[in-house]
């Protein structure tokens, strides 16, 4: 490996690239090497003009920084630099197709953030006087109203700010409805294909934790939800469609049996893009849903946020809801409803509060934007859209690819196991860091772990037939390589990235977060 001028080596596969040559710069057009800012910057000094403290005295009690910040000192050209040379590294929506299964990566409409930027929006705050805000508070209760429609339940809580967030509020308002009733059920089943949150959110809230196995064909069957039911279970957490790609077809079955238990059924509502506009949750006996708004409704995702995940709730939950929340009049009009205003009104025995204020405004602009924009015929069009495209990955790759569930139409995502590498020495993480060389981000791999090896695909209704066959293309070559035998080229994949392969499972459990020099 040789060194460029810096001092910082230049990869093999830039010299590869290059014919056999190196650059002076290490840099490869506009793929320019940035090293970190601790090896750019000075620590000496600022790029910023500061004047020396006066003296005074400190209000710290002894707390105060006893050795030096150790920050390295840039003049902003460097800093900008720095951040835009690094943002060009980053893989996003708006380069191109996305495929993480479970996770929705659609095209962000632009027309959803000029509508987040308009005056009165933009600028709205969370402690201005609720006098001021009554724009704002009707596109929050229309955007409600829109999900209620969409989803068949009785009330929302638009306040819980991601999906995760959104899971707890439900479970909560289940908890609370469950003490309302004097009882101490404490155990929630969770099918082995649920998302990760699932069972991390009911242990968060103090539940027992019991696993539903799935069946071969990848869905939960009834008469195991019937074995495990009893007076100690609170709810059940199902995810339709779950998280192999399928429609729980059972479904009805599934939620008469808990509701006759006594119990609750709460659905993950990550998976509602492949739904929306065809089949409303509350009809098929779901009591509580969060919806990702920053999937199934566009709204920027992916980069740590923002997202939104409001809680759709049943006859039975809707008393239970998080305080504030706004409450639909008969009049149409929309009420903000606080804790200091429930004292007193029969009927509404709310958890309490699940965030300080109203969640994510800006999404609830984009998400409903959205909704506006298309209308009713067109999120069902989306859904259609995404259904279809995933239909097409697998019809297309299935004699290539193993489907891992070949006799049943996918929903928004297509799974599939690593039966197709058995035997050429090549793994499905080999597999996947080889679709970087290629200029594509990876598909969700190795979940949902029902599947041996799994390669989980949503390519969501964005793409185009275009976009669907160059990236079926891709992955069709990749598999024919590996059968061929060309083994090395994958174990030293990615080669053209601007870093070779990490070790991801050392860099998290083994983190470096401070530079050494």
């Amino acid at each position: 490996m040789s060194m460029n001028n810096v001092g910082r080596p230049t990869s093999p596969a830039v010299t590869e690239a290059l014919g056999g040559k190196t650059t002076f710069t290490g840099n490869r057009g506009l793929d320019i090497e940035e090293p970190l800012l601790f090896e750019i910057g000075r620590f000496d000094a600022t790029g910023v003009d500061v004047d020396a403290p006066e003296a005074f005295e400190s209000c710290l009690g002894g707390l105060e920084r006893q050795s030096a910040i150790d920050l390295p000192g840039l003049t902003e050209p460097e800093a900008m630099r720095h951040y835009v040379r690094l943002s060009r590294q980053n893989y996003a929506i708006d380069l191109g197709l996305y495929p993480l299964g479970s996770c929705t990566m659609k095209h962000n409409p632009r027309l959803n953030e000029v509508a987040a930027r308009l005056p009165g929006f933009a600028d709205v705050h969370p402690l201005q006087p609720l006098s001021t805000v009554a724009g704002a508070v009707e596109l929050i209760s229309e955007t409600g109203r829109w999900l209620l429609e969409l989803t068949g339940m009785a009330a929302v809580a638009m306040s819980p700010k991601a999906g995760a967030h959104g899971e707890m509020c439900g479970m909560a308002a289940i908890k609370a409805a469950i003490r309302h009733r004097g009882e101490t059920r404490d155990i929630v089943l969770v099918p082995e294909s649920a998302h990760g949150t699932n069972p991390a959110t009911a242990a968060l809230l103090g539940f027992k934790v019991v696993s539903v196995p799935a069946r071969a064909d990848g869905t939960v069957d009834p008469e195991e939800v019937k074995t495990r039911l009893g007076p100690d279970v609170a709810a059940l957490m199902l995810t339709n469609p779950n998280t192999c790609g399928l429609f729980e077809r059972e479904v009805v079955e599934i939620a008469e049996a808990v509701h006759a238990a006594g119990a609750f059924f709460y659905a993950d509502g990550a998976n509602f893009n492949a739904i929306v506009g065809k089949v409303r949750p509350g009809d098929l006996g779901v009591d509580a849903m969060h919806i990702n708004l920053h999937k199934t409704f566009s709204t920027p995702h992916g980069g740590g946020g923002p997202g939104a995940g409001p809680v759709v709730l049943s006859e039975r939950l809707a008393p239970f809801a998080p305080v504030p929340f706004v409450r639909f009049g008969k009049d149409g009009g929309a009420e903000f409803i606080e804790t200091r205003k429930i004292a007193g009104e029969a009927g509404l025995t709310p958890f309490g509060r699940i965030t300080a204020f109203h969640g994510q405004f800006g999404v609830f602009v984009r998400a409903f934007a959205y909704m506006l924009s298309h209308g009713a015929d067109g999120l069902r069009q989306a859904s259609e859209d995404a259904v279809l495209a995933a239909n097409y990955v697998k019809a297309r790759l299935g004699g290539v690819m193993s489907v891992a569930f070949p006799d049943r139409p996918a929903m928004h995502e297509v799974l599939f196991d690593d039966h197709f590498l058995e035997g050429t020495g090549v793994t499905t993480l080999d597999f996947a860091k080889a679709m970087i060389d290629e200029g594509f981000h990876p598909m969700t791999m190795y979940f949902p772990l029902v599947v041996h090896g799994a390669l989980l695909i949503e390519p969501t209704e964005s793409e185009s037939k275009a976009s669907l066959d160059q990236f079926i293309a891709m992955l069709a070559s990749l598999a024919e390589r590996a059968k061929a035998g060309d083994v090395a080229s994958f174990k030293a994949a990615p080669q053209l990235a601007p870093r070779r392969r990490v070790d991801e499972t050392l860099a998290a459990r083994q983190p470096r977060l401070v530079y050494a020099g």
